[in-house]
């Protein structure tokens, strides 16, 4: 007997039903060729995986987020993607071995256990882009900018982009004599902006009173400009400043430059924003609009992600839902394109005109025999007629 609930899906998985397919598409294809134009190469990981080979960088993040199975041929542990990004390094790292920077794209659909707390969906479809091979700054603002450009191609206006340096706080940690768990438990209070639990907790940490001050000082450090001015009075005076001195040069450059070639962007920065931070070795960014709670995109440096590939790259790149970006994506403009709506006959100069309209690039749909519904059930706003022995295209009144 058929179960009457055989159409329902699973709690955060969904269909995309053909106008809202084609609409997804449109947006893909357009930031493909963006990507392409920027010398970005589309590579298209497979699926399913090596559990391990998922897990390395930003997959230890993800764990359990990662669907995981037994391969009934090898006997190993599998795992459904859950990012793309271990896997777009393992090509460059093992198939393309490139000395020079190489530039890869990517877009599908990944996979997650656990859905988004906003909008609970378990299957969001990642578009990215990720660039190897070049350790400098220059590198980490190329990624921005196509990051940029993308929302730009989406139609996102008031974009509000937050920039972070994660080797900031890793320094702190070191320089302070933290262990692993006392690391861990700052980072979780610190993501959470918890500043009396923070206050607390570092109560208990047998360091140096500087360093809690300079911790419990962190998430102050969030705001305009003048952030990195006053980052750099507060972390001026310890040994190791050298390496933070940097970080904050290097927001400082990425600023400038933003300044320079985006004037109306509005800029942040936040240096107790550690997003991605096991797998982030420098500068971290995201972009936010006001239509949405959370980050639109997001990216940031991540060196030596292939080492266990078998070589170690400098890395930069960002990632985005191309589902939530073609939710905002505005196509009104466009001109609505012909769909042609052919009749049947045994007739040569029929089949031929449809080849032609198609090669075309037209939409042709020819009525079935005994069909139900015509051209204006089938989308159609053009119909296929014969004229003084030609067949015409004429648009449907």
């Amino acid at each position: 007997m058929q179960r009457k609930d055989t159409w329902l899906l699973p709690e955060g998985i969904s269909e995309v039903l053909p106008e809202q397919a084609a609409h997804l598409e449109k947006l893909r294809r357009k930031l493909l060729d963006t990507f392409a134009c920027w010398g970005y190469q589309l590579v298209i990981p497979p699926f399913v995986d090596f559990l391990h080979s998922l897990l390395i960088g930003s997959g230890h993040d993800l764990e359990l987020q990662t669907f995981k199975l037994t391969d009934q041929l090898s006997g190993e542990m599998l795992g459904v993607r859950a990012d793309m990004t271990p896997q777009v390094a393992r090509i460059d790292a093992h198939h393309l071995q490139h000395e020079w920077p190489t530039r890869l794209c990517y877009a599908g659909t990944v996979l997650h256990t656990l859905g988004d707390p906003l909008e609970k969906s378990r299957s969001p479809m990642q578009i990215g882009a990720e660039l190897y091979g070049h350790a400098g700054l220059e590198s980490d603002y190329e990624v921005i900018q196509l990051m940029l450009e993308m929302l730009a191609i989406t139609g996102l206006e008031n974009v509000h982009l937050d920039l972070g340096h994660v080797g900031i706080y890793r320094t702190l940690a070191k320089r302070a004599g933290l262990n692993s768990q006392q690391e861990g438990e700052l980072f979780d209070v610190l993501q959470r902006k918890a500043k009396t639990e923070l206050a607390e907790l570092l109560a208990e940490f047998a360091i140096d009173q500087y360093y809690k001050d300079i911790f419990n000082a962190l998430p102050k450090l969030n705001g305009g400009i003048d952030v990195l001015d006053k980052a750099k009075t507060l972390l001026s005076g310890f040994d190791g400043a050298e390496g933070i001195s940097t970080a904050l040069a290097d927001l400082q450059g990425i600023a400038d430059k933003l300044r320079r070639d985006f004037p109306t962007l509005t800029i942040s920065f936040d240096l107790a924003e550690l997003r991605g931070y096991h797998y982030h070795t420098g500068m971290v960014f995201a972009a936010f609009v006001p239509a949405l709670g959370k980050e639109i995109a997001r990216g940031g440096r991540y060196d030596n992600v292939g080492k266990v590939f078998g070589r170690a790259r400098a890395a930069t790149g960002f990632s985005a839902d191309l589902k939530t970006l073609a939710a905002m994506f505005n196509v009104d403009g466009d001109e609505p394109a012909q769909v042609v709506f052919a009749p049947i006959a045994e007739d040569a100069d029929l089949r031929e005109r449809i080849r032609d309209l198609r090669a075309q690039g037209l939409t042709v749909i020819q009525r079935l025999p005994e069909q139900q519904g015509g051209a204006e059930q089938l989308g159609c706003n053009a119909v296929l007629e014969k004229l003084n022995q030609r067949w015409v295209v004429k648009p449907l009144v």
